[in-house]
C-alpha cells in the first residue's frame, strides 16, 4: 500500500475512537447517578454477650476417663445380661502388655518357630523384634492371639459397631516376605 492509502484508514480509526469517547461520558453519569440514589442496606451487628466465667467443681469427682468408670456406665445402662459389658469387663480388668501400646499396621510378623509342638510368631515392631504366643495380646482392640501357624496370627479383637456396642471379630496379620 501507498502512503495516501493509509489516511483513510488513519481517519476512520480517529472517528471511532472519538465515538467511544462519547459513550463513556453517558456511562459515567449514569454510573454517578445510581451511586446517589442506591443507599446501602446494612443490618447492624448484635452487642456482644458478657463473657460469665462458671467456678470448676470437679476437683472431688471421679476421674471421667478411668477404666472403672467405663464399667461401672456399662453396667448401668444395659442392666445384667449385656454382652457388650460381658465382652469388655474382662479386658478392662486386666494388665495390658507391652504391644497392646502399638495399632497392628504397626507390627509386622517376620517369622515363626515350631518350640516343642507349639508355634511361636516373631513380630517386628519399629526395630525391636518380639516372640508372640497364643494367649498374647496385641494392637490397640484387645486383640488376643487365638493360634498362630507358619504364615499367619488369628486375633480375636473386641471393636465397637456402629451403633456403639462391643462386638468380637476376627483379624489376621499375615507373614511378610523380606521383598529385598
Amino acid at each position: 500500500m501507498t502512503r495516501t492509502a493509509w489516511i483513510p484508514v488513519v481517519a476512520l480509526a480517529a472517528c471511532g475512537l472519538g465515538a467511544c469517547t462519547a459513550s463513556t461520558d453517558d456511562l459515567q453519569q449514569w454510573m454517578s447517578d445510581l451511586r446517589r440514589t442506591t443507599a446501602p442496606k446494612v443490618t447492624p451487628l448484635a452487642a456482644p454477650t458478657r463473657y460469665q466465667p462458671l467456678a470448676y467443681a470437679g476437683g472431688n469427682a471421679a476421674d471421667a476417663f478411668s477404666s472403672e468408670r467405663l464399667t461401672q456406665v456399662l453396667r448401668r445402662e444395659s442392666g445384667p445380661l449385656n454382652v457388650s459389658a460381658l465382652l469388655l469387663t474382662p479386658e478392662l480388668n486386666r494388665r495390658k502388655e507391652p504391644l497392646e501400646a502399638y495399632p497392628l499396621d504397626a507390627m509386622t510378623m517376620v517369622g515363626s518357630l515350631d518350640k516343642g509342638g507349639q508355634w511361636v510368631a516373631l513380630v517386628r515392631v519399629d526395630t525391636l523384634l518380639h516372640q508372640v504366643r497364643t494367649g498374647n495380646y496385641l494392637g490397640q482392640n484387645y486383640g488376643r492371639v487365638t493360634k498362630i501357624s507358619e504364615s499367619d496370627i488369628t486375633l480375636r479383637e473386641i471393636v465397637q459397631d456402629a451403633a456403639g456396642e462391643w462386638i468380637e471379630r476376627r483379624t489376621t496379620l499375615e507373614l511378610q516376605e523380606n521383598t529385598k
